[in-house]
């Protein structure tokens, strides 16, 4: 067990936290490439703690700026894009994707003011279909960080699917679930096995390469992994050993890229790359990129399904609520006894 200290060093995300530089010093999802694609691209978000506003101007380029104009401290998230950026609601100050102010309309003629107005801005980069922020310390002289070249950056676009969903709970608690592989035989447990032919896009529905034996049995039945963890130099590696018999072990590899990006096998042919990003202390964002490695994915379909646990407009599980009346005794039925390795 770790101290409470430790605890409250690794957890706390905010600007002036140990945790929160260091996190500060990655790229870090801010939102899907597709909740800018409307007819207003302006996005309020908050990551690390931080309120920030995202927008697309009208020649595609990314800004992400402090949500609080200079000004007056006017919300830039009801600013409209117009004349090469963000203009602010309140003055109509304008600003480009790289926080220069452009215009301060309520100047006099001639005035130079806008040239000395800069507001925070941030680095923003496409990536996979998910736009990732940068919000280290521009002085640096490596900075911004140099992009990672995981297999879901560099497949094709026809070949990956991103997605997100919102979790109340911090951001370390959902990572230690995400590559836990205990919990999957309790937490994702079926007591009835399906036809595995129609578990595409459907995490542990499927069956494991080389076998016919689904998923949901291979949990059930084999509760209790031996796990191995492997040092590596970008973080570490989960191995989950389940032997079904003497000769035929199922092998389950999680690797996890310091500090909070981790890859996990979805089936034999696709895995998912996946992030859970602070909000702020208590909430988190889990933003996924599906790949794979044989067919184009099939994204309407995935999208399809993962819209039913994460609707929008906030990808927010409609369970997750706190009248606790999302689940009840009928829909727990008693498992089958487990099955024990001789």
């Amino acid at each position: 067990m770790i101290s409470a200290e430790q605890n409250e060093l690794m957890t706390r995300g905010g600007p002036d936290t140990p945790g929160g530089k260091l996190l500060r010093n990655y790229w870090q999802p801010v939102a899907l490439v597709e909740e800018l694609e409307g007819k207003r691209p302006v996005k309020p978000v908050k990551l690390l703690g931080q309120d920030l506003v995202l927008f697309r101007d009208e020649n595609g380029s990314y800004g992400l700026l402090d949500r609080d104009c200079p000004h007056r401290g006017a919300d830039l998230a009801f600013g409209r894009i117009e004349d090469g950026g963000l203009r602010c609601a309140f003055h109509g100050w304008l600003f480009d994707v790289h926080g220069q102010c452009l215009q301060t309309p309520a100047e006099p003629e001639g005035s130079k003011l806008s040239q000395r107005i800069r507001q925070k801005s941030y680095p923003v980069v496409e990536k996979s279909g998910i736009l990732f922020a940068w919000l280290g310390d521009a002085s640096q002289p490596t900075a911004p960080a140099a992009f990672p070249h995981f297999d879901c950056f560099v497949a094709p676009g026809t070949h990956t699917f991103a997605f997100k969903g919102f979790l109340e709970c911090n951001w370390l608690q959902a990572l230690e679930v995400g590559i836990d592989p205990a919990h999957a035989s309790y937490l994702h447990r079926f007591v009835e096995d399906e036809d595995t032919s129609g578990g595409y896009g459907r995490q542990f529905r499927g069956s494991s390469a080389d076998s016919d034996m689904p998923i949901t049995k291979l949990l059930r039945e084999f509760d209790r992994p031996e796990i191995e963890v492997e040092k590596t130099p970008y973080g570490m590696r989960l191995i989950a050993v389940r032997r079904i018999n003497a000769a035929d072990p199922h092998v389950r590899v999680t690797n996890l890229v310091f500090p909070q990006a981790f890859v996990i096998p979805m089936s034999a042919e696709m895995t998912i790359s996946q992030w859970h990003v602070p909000v702020d202390d208590t909430h988190c964002y889990w933003y996924a990129i599906f790949t794979s490695f044989t067919r184009p994915v099939d994204k309407q379909k995935l999208r399809e399904q993962l819209l039913t646990f994460y609707p929008l407009p906030n990808f927010t599980p409609p369970l997750n609520n706190p009248t606790n009346n999302g689940s009840a005794p009928h829909q727990h039925p008693p498992s089958p006894p487990t099955r024990r390795p001789p």
